[in-house]
Order: structure tokens, then C-alpha cells, then sequence
């Protein structure tokens, strides 16, 4: 028996992908016609032996009830919402939670980070895991990154022999590795023994501060988050406070993929990224899903899908790499390429949408038109991931970046929009250009 965890953050993360997230949790929001937690779930629902997954995180519980009942009726599984009290850290939860995830004796537990996207085969690593001696702890999937990008991510230094992890930094100064991790693990239920070794550490920790300075301390809740009332003793880093001292024992692994794509959703350009190879890795796995040309519809370049309930206009072209969700109302003329269209966004006729994010209930008008930059990984370098990058340069100009229009953006007609940020319910009756709309 097996299951799955998924790492699910809260509210007041995903800072980077604002103004989207304003309206939709980051692990709701749609490419290639899902949710972005469901891919993961997807994919876990079909490794043999898989008996239940929990997402892990500090959303309010009412957020994923629909979603999660949806989720258990579609894949047959069982699927649950765990919630933390506060921020727990990447291996705080699970510890938290442990009982649940330990209950029927599970042989491994997947724990995949909620923000990563990619063609994860969970199959071939738990073949891989299976293979390796029985004091294995916990098998890291890593990939190949580019050596100026390998400092964003957590570094693996790995014997090539028989793939043991000799040395792992998250982030670290200096070049360690251009080996880094995707985010997904596998580990034993033992792991559980050292978490509560940290969990108890922290407590001492805390306790014994608490009793030296009890009358006198002053506020100290900033310095490594154990001080003060705020009970960061159970907020461990998977990364941090376990991975960096595992590596020294002989019982981390690493499983390495480096032909299938990998990034991390943290701004709209990754999500038009991942939404592009979602749609493309449709071809092989669920081509029907793909819109296709017809005497009566729209024409279609590439990868496309659109939700059934979608209208669109038979002279409009759309594609490649466009997702459209449901009740979108395209008009005549129009052309769509490597964008996201949301539920019930309206594009009127001879529109024009490139590289660009349209939020939920917006209007573009006739002949106006919203374009971006893409932020795709550098073609020209082996294993280059796409940079999620600030949105403002050193000298406090905005980057060139995809063009989001937040949800209810009104935009009237021959207004042209370039490598912009609309927030929620404003009206454009002017052009913009780098520019970011309060």
C-alpha cells in the first residue's frame, strides 16, 4: 500500500502570482482544462497500490470541498484536505499529521511540493526506490539545471555509482551541483523518527529559552522562528533540517530525470510555460482532449483545449498552446496564441490575446489588443529551466513579462495592452504599456 501528500501552502504565499491568485487559490488555477493540484493528483492516482492522498496546507477547509468531492468521484480515490493551524514548513505538516499518513502500515509515501509542474513518472521511481538497500530513507527526484540557475534550487551531490546523495545544499551561496531537485520525494515511514527528533530538538529549545528569559525577554519572534508565542516549534523544513544532515548518512537517494520538462509554478510566465507542456503531453496521453479543426468552428493551430461550454466564433484562430476555460465568449476575427482564457472572460471581435493571461469575467473590446513577453527557458542552454523572475529589474524598472489581466477587467475598444498587470475590476479606456494597473 502507498500514498501520496501533497504540499498544498496557504493564502498569504504565491506573492508572485498576484493578481490571479487574488480570485483563485494558486492550487486551483486551470491549464490545459485542470486545476494545477489535479495534474499531481492525476498522476499519483495511477501508481499501482495507491491507496489515499492528502493535500496539506492553510487554506480555510471550505476552499477544496467541491474540488476534493470531485476529485474522489473522477479518480476513484481517496483523497483528503488536511489543514494546519499555522505554516508548518515541508516536513512540519507531514509530522503534524503523521498519524493519518502512517495508519495501515504504508510501504512509501510520495510527498510532492504543490507548486511543481512536470512529466513525472511516479512509476519508474517507485521501481527505483524499491531497488534500493532496505536502510534507504528517502529518494529525492532531481533533474538538470543550468549552472547560473542552479542556485534558486536545492543542490545534489550524488555518488554516481550507486546514486546515494553525499552532499545536499537548498540555495546555497557558492556552486555546488547543477543537479537539483524537482520537489518530489519518496520516503519510508522511518522518516518520521527523525522529524520528531527535530520536533523535539526545537521544543528544548524553546522551552529552555522560555524558562532562562521568561521575565524580562523582549520579542524575539523573528530569529530562526522559535521564539515568542507563536509555536514555531512544529514549522520544520524538509530541506533545511533534514535533507542537509541525511545526506551525511548514506540514506538519501536521488532519482534523476533529465529528458522530461520540470518547473516550478511561481509567476504567470511558468504557468503559460506548464500549460504548453501539458497540452503537448496530451498528444500522448489523452489526445482527444485537444480541440481539433471542424467545417463549423474555429480554426485551430496546435495544442489546444477549450472547455465545452466555451463559445467561439467559427472565423476566430486559436493556438497554438491555449487553454479556454468554461462559458468564454470569443468573437469574429479574433486570434488567441499561448495564453490562458478563464471562465467567462469575453474577447470581442478582431481582438488580438498573445502571451498573456485573461482573468475571470473580463471584457476585451472590439479591435483592441493584449500581448506579452515570453519568459521561455533559454533555448540555447542545456537543461535551462525557465526563470521565474521578479517583476522588477535592479534599477526598479518592470521586466518584460506575459501581460495578466486580473478578474472583471473592463477593457474598451482599440486600447492595445504590452507587458502589463491589471488588478481585479478596473477599466481601461487608454494604452498601456510595462506597466502595472492599481
Amino acid at each position: 500500500m502507498l500514498k501520496a501528500v501533497i504540499l498544498m501552502g496557504g493564502p498569504q504565499k504565491g506573492t508572485r502570482f498576484r493578481p490571479i491568485s487574488l480570485d483563485c487559490p494558486k492550487p486551483l488555477f486551470p491549464m490545459a482544462g485542470l486545476p494545477m493540484v489535479e495534474h499531481l493528483i492525476k498522476e499519483c492516482s495511477t501508481v499501482d497500490g495507491m491507496k489515499e492522498i492528502f493535500l496539506i496546507g492553510f487554506y480555510p477547509q471550505q476552499t477544496f470541498t467541491h474540488f476534493i468531492d470531485e476529485m474522489i468521484r473522477k479518480y476513484n480515490i481517496s483523497v483528503r484536505y488536511l489543514q494546519e493551524y499555522q505554516p508548518l514548513g515541508t516536513a512540519g505538516g507531514i509530522y503534524h499529521f503523521r498519524d493519518q499518513i502512517r495508519i495501515g502500515d504504508p510501504e512509501a509515501v510520495f510527498l510532492i511540493n504543490g507548486d511543481v509542474c512536470g512529466d513525472f513518472d511516479l512509476k519508474e521511481m517507485l521501481d527505483f526506490h524499491r531497488r534500493l538497500p532496505n536502510d534507504k530513507l528517502i529518494t529525492i527526484m532531481a533533474t538538470e539545471a543550468t549552472r547560473q540557475q542552479c542556485f534558486n534550487y536545492g543542490c545534489i551531490v550524488e555518488n554516481k555509482d550507486n546514486h546515494q546523495v553525499l552532499h545536499y545544499v537548498e540555495k546555497p551561496q557558492t556552486y555546488i551541483s547543477s543537479t537539483i531537485s524537482c520537489g518530489v520525494y519518496l520516503f519510508q515511514i522511518d522518516l518520521f523518527y527523525r522529524i520528531g527528533d527535530v520536533f523535539k530538538r526545537r521544543h528544548e529549545e524553546q522551552s529552555a529559552i522560555s524558562y532562562n528569559d521568561s521575565d524580562d525577554m523582549p520579542n524575539h519572534n523573528g530569529v530562526n522562528g522559535i521564539f515568542g508565542g507563536d509555536n514555531i516549534s512544529e514549522s520544520i523544513s524538509l530541506e533545511e533540517d533534514l535533507l542537509m544532515p541525511l545526506s551525511q548518512t548514506k540514506s538519501v537517494f536521488v532519482f534523476k530525470i533529465c529528458q522530461q520538462w520540470w518547473s516550478q509554478l511561481k509567476t504567470g510566465g511558468s504557468a503559460i510555460y506548464a500549460n504548453r507542456n501539458y497540452l503537448k503531453d496530451y498528444r500522448k496521453t489523452n489526445a482527444q482532449i485537444l480541440a481539433s479543426n471542424s467545417v463549423n468552428g474555429p480554426k485551430i493551430v496546435g495544442d489546444v483545449y477549450i472547455h465545452p461550454t466555451a463559445n467561439i466564433d467559427a472565423t476566430a484562430t486559436i493556438g497554438p498552446n491555449v487553454s479556454i476555460s468554461e462559458g468564454v465568449k470569443i468573437g469574429a476575427g479574433v486570434r488567441v496564441k499561448e495564453s490562458i482564457i478563464l471562465k467567462n472572460a469575453i474577447i470581442n471581435d478582431h481582438a488580438l490575446v498573445l502571451h498573456s493571461i485573461v482573468g475571470c469575467n473580463c471584457t476585451i473590446g472590439l479591435w483592441s489588443r493584449v500581448e506579452g513577453t515570453p519568459c521561455d527557458p533559454n533555448p540555447n542552454k542545456a537543461f535551462a529551466k525557465i526563470d521565474n523572475q521578479t517583476l522588477f529589474d535592479g534599477d526598479g524598472k518592470l521586466n518584460p513579462l506575459i501581460s495578466v489581466l486580473g478578474s472583471n477587467v473592463q477593457i474598451c475598444s482599440e486600447i492595445i495592452v504590452l507587458n502589463s498587470i491589471v488588478l481585479p475590476f478596473k477599466e481601461l479606456n487608454r494604452s498601456y504599456k510595462n506597466e502595472i494597473i492599481l
